[in-house]
C-alpha cells in the first residue's frame, strides 16, 4: 500500500488519464487555495493537493509511485512545502493569477512595510499598581545613521541606477504554466524595489542607513492594571522597511507577590495574628495597609478565622478609580508554652468555665 494515496487526494481513480488528473487537480487547487479559503485546514488540503499533482503529472513519478508507493525508490517523498514542487510556477501569486485568468500579475514589495511589534515583559509591585509609576527602561531602537544621515551610502556618488532594473524597481518575465503563457511583474532582486544600488555603503551602517541603538523611555505604570496586561510604546519596535514606521514594543506587566497582601479584583487580603485573652476580652488592633496604619476593632469573643473588612483600602480600579476593600482574617495564637502562673489561672479559668455550664 502507498503511503499516500495520491489518487485519492485527487478523487480521481488510479487508472485516470493526464487530462483527468489535470482537471481534478485544477478544481480543488482553485477550492483550497489560501488566498481563497480561509477555513481551517485548508491550507493543508492545498498542499496535499499540490503534492498529488507534482507526482501523478510527472511520468516518471508517476510511474515509480505506481510501482513502489513512492515518487522515489531511494528516498521516501517528502515536500513538505511549495518549495518542493515542481509546478512551473514561481509562488502562489503565480498560481492565483493563472486560474483566474489574468495574463499578468504584478507582484511588488518595493513599498514602504511597518517594522514587526516587540514584545518585552516587566515586574512591577503591588504597591506601583496601586499608586502608579513612571520608570525608565533601556531598549534597542534604531536611529538616522549620522555619518550617510540615512543614503546607506558613502556618497552621493556611490547611488546609482540599478542596472538590473533600469531603475523601474521591477522586473518582468514570461513563466510557462500548465495553464500557458503568464507574464509576471515583480520585485527586482537587486534593489529590492528601490531602483537604485549603492556602489561603496557606509562603513559606519553597512548601507543600511539606519543604526541600532539603545534609548532610555519612559514607562508609565497605570493605576490598577493586572497581571498579564500590555502597555503600548508606539514606535518602539522592529525597523521599518523600504522608509515604513518602525513597530511598536509591548509590554507585558507581570505583578510580584506581596508579602503581606494577596490581590483578588480590586480587592486585598491578609492575616493577623491574636492571642486567645485578646479574642476572647476583645481588643483594638494596629493594621498595616497600602495607605499606612488602620486601627481594628476587635469584638469580644472572636473566633479563629474570623474575616474583617476595612472599606476602600484595596486597589483603586483601573477605569473608574474606585477602590477594592482589605479583608483582614483574624486567627488566634495558641502559646506553645507557659509559666506554672498561667497553667494554674487557665485551669481555673476552664473550672469555672466548666461549672457554669453544669449549672445550666
Amino acid at each position: 500500500m502507498p503511503k499516500k494515496d495520491y489518487y485519492e487526494s485527487l478523487g480521481v481513480s488510479k487508472g485516470a488519464s493526464d487530462d483527468e488528473i489535470k482537471k481534478a487537480y485544477r478544481t480543488l487547487a482553485k477550492k483550497y487555495h489560501p488566498d481563497l479559503n480561509h477555513e481551517p485546514g485548508a491550507q493543508e488540503k492545498f498542499k496535499e493537493v499540490q503534492e498529488a499533482y507534482d507526482v501523478l503529472s510527472d511520468p516518471e513519478k508517476k510511474a515509480n509511485y505506481d510501482k513502489y508507493g513512492t515518487a522515489d525508490p531511494q528516498e521516501a517523498f517528502g515536500a513538505g512545502g511549495f518549495s518542493g514542487f515542481s509546478t512551473g510556477f514561481d509562488d502562489l501569486s503565480d498560481i492565483f493569477s493563472a486560474f483566474f485568468g489574468g495574463g499578468r500579475t504584478t507582484y511588488s514589495q518595493s513599498g514602504p512595510r511597518r517594522g514587526q511589534d516587540i514584545q518585552k515583559k516587566m515586574q512591577v509591585s503591588l504597591n506601583d499598581v496601586i499608586f502608579g509609576k513612571t520608570t525608565k527602561i533601556s531598549i534597542p531602537a534604531y536611529d538616522i545613521c549620522p555619518t550617510c544621515h540615512g543614503r546607506g551610502a558613502e556618497s552621493e556618488s556611490d547611488i546609482v541606477t540599478c542596472p538590473k532594473c533600469g531603475g523601474r524597481g521591477s522586473v518582468t518575465q514570461v513563466v510557462n504554466t500548465i495553464f500557458g503563457q503568464t507574464q509576471t511583474t515583480r520585485t527586482c532582486p537587486e534593489c529590492g524595489g528601490k531602483g537604485t544600488t549603492i556602489k561603496r555603503k557606509c562603513k559606519n551602517c553597512q548601507g543600511e542607513g539606519r543604526i541600532r541603538v539603545t534609548k532610555q523611555v519612559e514607562v508609565n505604570i497605570p493605576i490598577g492594571i493586572h497581571t498579564g496586561q500590555q502597555i503600548r510604546l508606539q514606535g518602539y519596535g522592529g525597523k521599518g522597511l523600504n522608509g515604513g514606521p518602525n513597530g511598536d514594543l509591548y509590554i507585558q506587566i507581570l505583578v510580584k507577590e506581596d508579602p503581606l497582601f494577596v490581590r483578588e479584583g480590586d480587592d486585598l487580603k491578609t492575616e493577623f495574628m491574636i492571642n486567645f485573652g485578646e479574642a476572647t476580652l476583645g481588643c483594638e488592633k494596629n493594621i498595616k495597609s497600602p495607605y499606612g496604619i488602620e486601627v481594628l476593632t476587635i469584638p469580644k469573643g472572636t473566633q479563629s478565622g474570623t474575616i474583617f473588612r476595612i472599606r476602600g483600602k484595596g486597589v483603586p480600579n483601573a477605569k473608574t478609580r474606585i477602590k477594592g476593600d482589605l479583608y483582614v482574617k483574624v486567627n488566634i495564637l495558641t502559646p506553645t508554652s507557659v509559666s506554672p502562673h498561667q497553667e494554674e489561672l487557665l485551669r481555673e479559668f476552664f473550672d469555672l468555665s466548666d461549672n457554669k455550664k453544669k449549672r445550666k
